[in-house]
């Protein structure tokens, strides 16, 4: 048996940085080998510097691993990025240029014409840009891959055969998003509780753009980008983990509500045929009930890597209306990475 790949957790503690490190515990390629964190964290124990937040306990084997600062020197090949915005940009880029793998869930390279903004099951042919990437910028072995932000992620999954099958025009999309996605410690209970809050900053803009570049075209060097329309409002709501999508679409040709229900069931992807590791067997599960999805019930299905679709019915303005789920440090965030390294590695990227 090959070697595990030495990997290592940029941002590691904090809470897309955590569910990095829990999802990778005892992964069959991959083994953490450097967790990284601020100044006021480096130096001291991963236990010491982190309060563990998410579901189960923090890896035993890493409470004394000591948090170092993220720097080229570095011991590993590849790296999880849970940077925050404000930082993530300069700094991934050097990484890159010393030659390491970098798997970005920071916003600051997503839009960047070499870089692919990737859903392993939808846009899996993006990772061409890498060539174009590496030769653009001049580096050997390093590169750049980011993920999308993580409702975006849900819509563009549940969008993807809609696209695919019968065309898009335009698309209006009202989130209801759980307060896992501010990070930790996040939104005030004062503000929360009891209420609903109508904004959340640069996610609107977000979801508006980043699903066009997603379900874009590769065309010679760079993304045509897809040709609709989109909307987007956006709220934190006082639900834990899981963000609620209600979303309606108007279609470029007629189709009926069983039409569209199996093109989301028949869904897949390369990570489906290729059998990785974090890949759901069914990335997109079609749920009937009357009053589902819901975070609490459903934002576990696939291990947290599926988003749930439901509530399919005509919508007297735009054509069709249904709710989507999507579990947002999960397949929102950390291992929607995990599962991009995972392609990577299988294509020969990591070598």
């Amino acid at each position: 048996m090959s070697a595990k790949i030495p990997v290592g957790v940029l941002g590691a503690t904090g809470m897309v940085g955590q569910q990095f490190v829990r999802l990778l515990q005892g992964h069959p390629w991959f083994d953490i080998t450097v967790l990284t964190g601020s100044e006021r964290s480096a130096g001291k124990p991963y236990g010491e510097a982190c309060t563990w937040v998410v579901s189960g306990e923090m890896p035993p084997a890493l409470r004394e691993a000591i948090i170092q600062p993220t720097t080229p020197e570095m011991d590993c090949r590849a790296v999880f990025s849970a940077l925050p915005n404000a930082v993530a940009g300069p700094i991934e880029e050097e990484l890159a240029a010393a030659g390491f793998a970098v798997f970005s869930k920071a916003a600051s390279h997503r839009m960047d014409p070499d870089v692919p903004l990737l859903i392993t099951e939808v846009n899996a042919d993006h990772l061409a840009l890498t060539h174009i990437q590496r030769r653009q910028r001049g580096w050997d072995q390093g590169f750049i891959i980011t993920d999308p932000n993580c409702s975006t992620i849900g819509l563009a999954m549940a969008l993807k055969p809609l696209h695919d099958h019968f065309g898009l025009e335009e698309v209006m999309v009202t989130t209801l998003q759980g307060l896992s996605g501010a990070g930790y410690p996040g939104v005030s209970g004062f503000d929360i509780l009891d209420n609903v809050v109508p904004y959340i900053r640069n996610e609107e803009e977000k979801m508006e753009i980043e699903p066009l570049k997603i379900l874009g075209r590769l065309e010679g060097e760079e993304i045509r980008p897809a040709e609709f329309t989109i909307s987007a409002q956006c709220n934190r709501v006082n639900v834990r983990d899981g963000h609620l999508e209600a979303i309606s679409v108007r279609l470029r040709r007629e189709a009926s509500a069983e039409e569209i229900t199996e093109a989301w069931q028949a869904f897949r992807g390369l990570p489906q045929e290729l059998g990785l590791p974090s890949a759901p067997e069914q990335p997109i599960i079609v749920r009937p009930e009357r009053d589902r999805p819901q975070p609490r019930l459903d934002r576990d299905a696939g291990k947290g890597m599926a988003v749930t679709i439901g509530r399919l019915r005509p919508c007297p303005l735009l054509g069709w209306k249904f709710l989507a789920l999507v579990h947002n440090t999960i397949r929102g965030a950390a291992g929607a990475a995990i599962l991009d390294a995972e392609l990577m590695k299988v294509q020969g990227y990591l070598d």
